[in-house]
């Protein structure tokens, strides 16, 4: 067998990046062979990819990779299970070989994507690039998701904020100028910040704005202490006549009634029972004039936070002017057609559910 020396291992260790005692173990397995105990580290990080598939990896980055035409992007979200990962040179310069393999792909879902040929080495796959880079770094790492934007009609333009943490690709209708572009950054700087649902009210089907509205209802009828006061007065009396509060609830009302925060003093089952009461008069109340009132005020307020045109420019001078507004005078100003397409917008972690750590706890672990 051949001697194991501290050269050959640094040197499989620089060609890997893996730890220094998997180096050596590997080589030992080889009897000292560089290739053969690549593979066989290769092999190694796939088994503890699968070792590692329970852990919940929801840090990591996001990463907008773009083409020159101005006319495609791609966006990708790269997982990996602590910030502290998220911020290895190593990992941000995969993060951003996966955008550029998002860039060109033709793969129409994930599993399509971890089964092409790997954007840097044509011997291997998304997916073993994947497993070669959860052997450096020794967590579970996740290709979360991409998505790839090809403007037919106009350009793309994207902002990455956080560092990572929020990628955004806009997409718009208009000629290639710089005021232009600067408009169109400007907007992924609103989508990152206040992640609208949609871009215009006319995205809205009527089923969702059904939707949107019964929610809000049920919400209102939830939530007694913003009812209409004549509404809202009835259901008190009702729960006193009735005695369906507690004599304490009943004695507090009886004393604080002309009191605006009324509710700061009853309990909480007192305040259950008046939604209750609430509920059980729904139909009645989606025909009063003075709860339809209500709620249409709120749906309102609600499409303004969740309508990219409807929302205040986060840029806006007077603190009024809305998007649409904004994107109107971009256009006004170069005598030319201005609007927005599509927006993409990735959040690092969105969606996944954290596990909460205890980090002494684990450290302790770890020692043990």
């Amino acid at each position: 067998m051949a001697a194991i020396t501290a050269a050959m291992v640094k040197e499989l260790r620089e060609a890997s990046g893996a730890g220094m005692m998997e180096c050596k173990k590997a080589l030992t397995e080889t009897d000292g062979n560089m290739d053969a105990a690549i593979e066989v580290l290769k092999k190694s990080g796939a088994m503890k990819a699968a070792k590692k598939a329970s852990r919940i990896a929801a840090e990591g980055l996001c990463d907008v990779a773009k083409c020159e035409c101005g006319k495609k992007a791609a966006v990708v979200e790269v997982n990996s299970e602590t910030d502290f990962v998220a911020k290895n040179e190593k990992f941000k310069e995969f993060v951003k070989r996966v955008a550029a393999q998002a860039l060109k792909t033709e793969a129409a879902d994930m599993e399509g994507f971890m089964a092409e040929k790997w954007i840097d080495d044509e011997s291997k796959t998304v997916k073993d690039a994947l497993n070669d880079m959860v052997l450096t770094i020794g967590e579970k790492l996740d290709i979360r998701r991409f998505k790839k934007v090809e403007s037919e009609k106009g350009l793309v333009e994207s902002y990455i904020h956080g560092g990572g943490k929020i990628a955004v690709i806009v997409e718009a209708y208009g000629e290639d100028k710089p005021e232009i572009r600067e408009a169109m950054k400007n907007i992924a700087m609103q989508v990152a910040a206040m992640n609208p649902s949609y871009i215009k009210k006319t995205d809205i089907s009527e089923a969702e704005l059904a939707k949107l509205t019964e929610i809000t209802v049920e919400s209102s009828l939830n939530d007694p202490a913003t009812l209409p006061k004549p509404i809202l007065q009835k259901l008190l009396e009702k729960a006193v006549s009735e005695k369906a509060w507690s004599d304490e609830d009943i004695k507090v009302y009886e004393e604080q009634k002309n009191n605006k925060f009324l509710f700061n003093f009853l309990s909480k089952e007192a305040a259950a029972k008046i939604a209750e009461f609430a509920l059980a008069k729904k139909d009645e109340y989606v025909s009063d004039k003075i709860f339809t009132g209500l709620v249409d005020g709120r749906v309102k307020k609600q499409l303004k936070e969740l309508t990219l045109f409807e929302q205040v420019y986060v840029k806006a001078e007077d603190g009024k002017q809305t998007v649409e507004q904004y994107v109107d005078q971009v256009a006004k100003s170069v005598g030319d057609v201005f609007d927005i397409l599509s927006v993409v917008r990735f959040e690092t972690g969105e969606g996944i559910e954290k596990k909460e750590e205890n980090f002494a706890e684990e450290v302790a672990k770890q020692m043990q």
